[in-house]
């Protein structure tokens, strides 16, 4: 690719980190919001749930299908269409009046989503110089994180002054200026090579499926906690629903500097910061589930467990983009394919301890749980790694 000059790149780079913003802000207000969406659909808080499993649905959907039919097409154009795909489906949710309406809607906004970072990931990476891609990709996934420092907190505030819709009409509008803000990005090529074929070939790559899966199941422990933080923090917590930004604030502040650090651990080494990830992910849960009685301790775990989500999508997204060989893009889509799996997961499986009536506390347990499986096969993974390397060296 032609050199970009090191402003225009910045500037590209940010434009491409506002969409991520958006993406970040829709994702998660959802869960800042629950109790006022159950309440605006007349559905139960564990039965509202299942919108946060439908836009997952959709990101597992949106993001192997659209990257793979559209490889060919222009880089800007196609991102450029991709985050306004995001603005008309916050606004079908903004519209919705029941359960089914906001299901769907929330499933058409979340079909971008994946497919979004996987454009944005290699344009961010056309852009700097090779031993420079991590950091880019790491900034381009910095915008997911200050959303949820700042989008997810002030939309949450915003949704419960004016009402819930108010937030989705919010993403609405950072998506038409994040649209405006992508002429920056210089124009990037299609690969007139990819075929579906060809992309969707990378699926069957052993080391493709163990990272898959790895966030699949080891990333729903982050979600089977923070899917119900605001009930948790009313309930457990024993705090008035104004208080509720406050610890989606701690979370996003843990996730910024855990995008910080990820682009460092990174370049150091990406298998041991996942497995390092998910190893303290799983006594963080434990000790939210233990402290949620404390306003302090939860706060302080609140801002752990964010930075060690940070820590772990960004090297997970780094270690498919390198597994997928020639399907790159398709590597970086189907991370947020399987976050999202684990976002759905996570959050269905705190629905059903909630609706057995074992409490708030326990969605976190079985978030440490599901991390401590994440690890089990990723490792497995790695022995899977070394021995297949092994064989074809004697």
């Amino acid at each position: 690719m032609p050199s970009v000059p090191p402003g225009r790149a910045a500037l590209a780079i940010f434009a491409l980190a506002l969409g991520g913003f958006a993406i970040g802000t829709t994702e998660f207000v959802t869960m800042g919001l629950l109790p006022e969406v159950a309440a605006g659909i007349d559905e139960t808080i564990a039965r509202s749930g299942h919108v946060i499993s439908a836009y997952a649905a959709g990101v597992v959907v949106g993001a192997p299908v659209i990257v793979s039919l559209a490889a060919r097409l222009p880089r800007r154009g196609l991102v450029v269409g991709l985050i306004l795909a995001l603005g008309v489906g916050n606004a079908l949710t903004a519209l919705a009046s029941d359960y089914a309406t906001m299901m769907l809607a929330r499933f058409v906004a979340g079909l971008p989503h994946g497919a979004y970072f996987g454009v944005a990931s290699l344009i961010a990476a056309s852009l700097v110089p090779p031993s420079q891609r991590g950091r880019a990709v790491s900034r381009v996934m910095l915008g997911l994180s200050v959303a949820t420092v700042v989008g997810v907190p002030a939309s949450t505030w915003l949704g419960q002054a004016l009402g819930w819709r108010a937030a989705y009409w919010l993403v609405v509008g950072v998506a038409v200026m994040t649209a405006l803000m992508l002429r920056a990005v210089p124009p990037r090529p299609g690969d007139p090579h990819a075929t579906v074929r060809r992309e969707l070939t990378a699926l069957r790559q052993p080391q493709v499926i163990v990272a898959v899966l790895t966030g699949m199941v080891g990333f729903g422990g982050v979600f089977a906690m923070y899917s119900y933080v605001a009930p948790l923090i009313r309930q457990e917590t024993g705090l008035p629903a104004g208080s509720v930004p406050w610890f989606l604030f701690a979370f996003g502040v843990g996730s910024v500097l855990g995008t910080w650090l990820a682009g460092r651990l990174a370049d150091w080494d990406v298998e041991r910061a996942v497995v390092g990830g998910f190893a303290v992910s799983v006594v963080t849960l434990l000790l939210v589930a233990a402290g949620a009685s404390s306003a302090l301790a939860t706060g302080a775990l609140m801002l752990v467990v964010g930075a060690l989500g940070s820590v772990l999508a960004v090297n997970l997204q780094l270690r498919l983009m390198h597994v997928a060989g020639d399907a790159e893009m398709l590597g970086a889509a189907l991370n947020h394919s399987a976050l999202n799996v684990a976002n759905g997961l996570g959050a269905w499986l705190g629905s059903v301890v909630i609706a057995a009536g074992l409490g708030y506390r326990v969605p976190s347990v079985v978030g440490a749980g599901l991390a401590a499986l994440g690890l089990v096969i990723f490792c497995g993974g790695l022995a899977l790694q070394r021995r297949t390397y092994a064989e074809s060296h004697v």
